[in-house]
């Protein structure tokens, strides 16, 4: 026996060495083990037990999505004079406040109310003022309009790079530009930007959609919704693109 027992504590040693060296250093076996910390096990358990505890027909809560905001505080401008004022002067347009807005221009009926997104970055005195500006005049000319017959407007107050139009749409500026489309009630309206529409269409995907139900009035024409006026100068393929799509609409007027 004496001679025995170290031999059999030399190969235990040598196994237990040899499966160190192939890398398995866990017992596995066939009986189920927590996996689960007790700390977590408990929490789910008690989760659980809260789920069934709950009364039959109790049904859990939910979030309601945030209500559009009224600038207008349920008084809306009666006229162009009233929207103007509104337009510079209303808290909450913009996070900066009415410092630096620039307003719209034009007046009441006219042939063509255009809309961009927001202001040229240079605008101070009057919108559309820089190189954007004088390639719409361009535009306006080729459609043998003047500037006299044309209204021009902006979906938001002052120069906003990368604008989130989803979320200024839902803090209340498509109910406000709405309002300015009804107040103009031009004969036709043309808006520039690719991401302009959230702020005016009821489908952002679908440009040939109708303006919102309360932009209908005096007219139930579809807007002609097309690039930005700084995509066209960077990129002339689109002014081209813009023609034919032009073309087309006023086609069906």
């Amino acid at each position: 026996m004496s001679n025995a027992q170290p031999q059999l504590t030399e190969d235990i040693a040598a196994s237990l060495a040899w499966w160190k060296a192939a890398g398995v250093d866990y017992d596995f076996n066939d009986d189920a083990t927590v996996w689960l910390s007790e700390e977590t096990s408990n929490t789910e358990h008690n989760s659980e037990r809260a789920t069934k505890a709950q009364p039959i027909g109790q049904t859990a809560a939910v979030e309601k999505p945030p209500e559009e905001i009224d600038h207008f505080d349920g008084k809306p401008p009666q006229n162009l004079e009233e929207f103007r004022e509104f337009w510079m002067s209303a808290p909450g347009l913009d996070p900066i406040g009415p410092r630096g807005r620039i307003a719209p221009r034009g007046s009441a009926n006219p042939k063509l109310m255009v809309i961009v997104l927001d202001p040229e970055v240079g605008d101070s005195n009057s919108l559309l003022s820089g190189p954007q500006g004088r390639l719409l005049t361009n535009i306006l000319a080729a459609m043998n309009l003047s500037e006299e017959q044309t209204y021009f407007a902006s979906a938001l107050t002052r120069h906003t790079p990368m604008a989130d139009t989803e979320a200024a749409a839902k803090a209340g500026m498509a109910q406000v530009l709405a309002h300015h489309v009804n107040l103009v009630a031009p004969e036709r309206l043309i808006a520039f930007g690719a991401n302009i529409s959230p702020l005016l269409l009821h489908d952002a995907t679908n440009p040939s959609t109708h303006l919102r139900e309360n932009n209908q009035k005096p007219s139930s024409r579809s807007p002609l919704v097309t690039e930005g006026l700084d995509a066209m100068m960077a990129m002339p393929r689109l002014k081209a693109r813009f023609w034919r799509r032009y073309i087309e609409w006023s086609a069906q007027l």
